[in-house]
């Protein structure tokens, strides 16, 4: 069921730039809107700036230069990100990343000596959450309930990816952010997770944010794409939508 409602991230005129010369890299979002409980996708080609989108999404870079940026979070009062980063407050950036956000590799970062179940946990065993908590309704949810107690080493890259999927939500983060989840994936399973994946946000009320090249694959399951245009001096996100 979807749940979208009112904008939970709010970014314009926002910049990162990285070298210089023939290697200036700058990224310029314009304007990016994303409502709570909306499912969207960053689509680019590799290279263009997408993961350094969701990086600064993540609050894990700082932007080179900012007009707005501000968070719209459940039990939180309106969070302007640009004043904290300006203010030095990487304290309070970390505790909202960590209670509100969730984060999905590519090929999945599971911790190899943890098993799967235990691995879905960690977030909510660093947040002090009850545990096991949702954690087994959604690997069955996902379709490893049964790989529960199996390492990573000892399951299929497409299970592991599940996994992953499983740890960025048990915590039931308001935002997760998945870079290119399928990547690593045979057609199939990329299919299958990605189903699987936005389903579960739905089911659960998630924002997800994630990046992809493959644009038939976002319309096929339904999420928002915005693209990420290479222009002369520089990649541009201008979200048109709203």
């Amino acid at each position: 069921m979807d749940r979208v409602g009112a904008p939970v991230i709010d970014l314009r005129d926002v910049e990162r730039e990285r070298g210089g010369g023939a290697e200036r890299f700058r990224l310029r979002i314009d304007r990016l809107r994303v409502a709570d409980g909306e499912r969207v996708a960053l689509l680019g080609p590799s290279g263009c700036g997408k993961s350094t989108c969701l990086d600064l999404l993540a609050m894990t870079l700082r932007p080179s230069t900012v007009g707005c940026f501000r968070l719209r979070l459940p039990g939180e009062s309106e969070v302007d990100v640009a004043g904290l980063w300006d203010a030095g407050a990487r304290a309070r950036l970390t505790a909202l990343r960590a209670r509100h956000f969730g984060y999905v590799l590519q090929t999945g970062g599971l911790l190899p000596f943890l098993s799967i179940a235990e691995n879905a946990l960690v977030s909510r065993r660093l947040l002090g959450l009850a545990c096991p908590g949702p954690v087994p309704e959604i690997l069955d949810f996902l379709g490893i309930g049964h790989l529960a107690r199996r390492l990573p080493a000892k399951v299929s890259i497409g299970e592991r990816q599940r996994a992953a999927v499983a740890r960025a939500v048990s915590h039931r983060p308001r935002i997760v952010l998945a870079d290119e989840p399928t990547a690593s994936l045979d057609p199939h399973n990329a299919e299958r997770v990605m189903g699987l994946f936005v389903r579960l946000a739905g089911e659960l009320g998630i924002t997800l944010i994630l990046v992809s090249h493959d644009w038939e694959m976002v319309e096929r399951h339904g999420l928002r794409p915005i693209p990420c245009q290479v222009e002369d001096d520089a990649t541009v996100i201008r979200d048109g939508h709203r």
